[in-house]
């Protein structure tokens, strides 16, 4: 079984089209919504979790491709600025995922793109705005 969150951009001609329907019932992929940002006529932005057989998942993400939608990884949208970061540890505890961590040693903050769920928790607790999520 295998997990990926990926950022869709929709053109505005494929906004209303049942795209994630087909995902579950022809490439048999369990979806996780989230984020949406979806409009009639206007250009659509979703966060989703992909999960299923790599072979599915893999194949899911090209009929997206092939229909013209923007597939790109989560991690893209994510934007942690170690320079504006004080290593306070605010979003240590408000982080569900641990993608936000501390080393104990150096008490240096350190950021996991690949655990993160964009949750955005870790955003109003930091006090420096060292996170954003681009979305």
């Amino acid at each position: 079984m295998t997990n990926k969150r990926i950022v869709l951009t929709f053109p505005s001609r494929l906004v209303g089209q049942p795209i994630t329907t087909h995902l579950v019932k022809e490439y048999d992929l369990m979806l996780n919504i989230l984020r949406a940002n979806v409009t009639p006529n206007e250009e659509g932005r979703m966060v989703l979790e992909l999960s299923g057989p790599k072979k599915s998942v893999e194949e899911g993400i090209d009929y997206l491709k092939n229909l013209g939608i923007s597939v790109e990884p989560l991690s893209r949208d994510i934007k942690w600025q170690s320079e504006k970061c004080t290593h306070c540890t605010a979003c240590i505890p408000a982080c569900p995922s641990g993608a936000m961590s501390v080393d104990r040693e150096t008490w240096e903050v350190s950021f996991d793109r690949d655990r993160c769920i964009a949750c955005e928790l870790c955003i109003g607790v930091c006090p420096f705005n060292a996170l954003e999520i681009q979305f």
